[in-house]
């Protein structure tokens, strides 16, 4: 597993709202699924309105996000 930061904008009401996201996956393509569950789910915002800018790859230590810091605990 990899920790990932991902920047972008999702369709909020009338409005975009700016975003950046920490997370844990396995590879590129599981962080964008893991990206659109996330925002639809507390969002409900469908996946054609959530728009990834950029993906990439961080030091877990970099992140402040309490997923990513229980993940990589040890």
């Amino acid at each position: 597993m990899k920790a990932y930061r991902a920047k972008g904008t999702f369709r909020n009401g009338k409005h975009d709202q700016h975003y950046t996201l920490d997370i844990v996956a396995s590879d590129d393509e599981d962080a964008k699924h893991r990206i659109y569950s996330n925002f639809g789910s507390r969002h409900n915002t469908p996946r054609r309105f959530i728009l990834i800018d950029s993906l990439e790859t961080i030091d877990p230590s970099e992140s402040t996000a309490p997923a990513v810091i229980a993940h990589f605990r040890d």
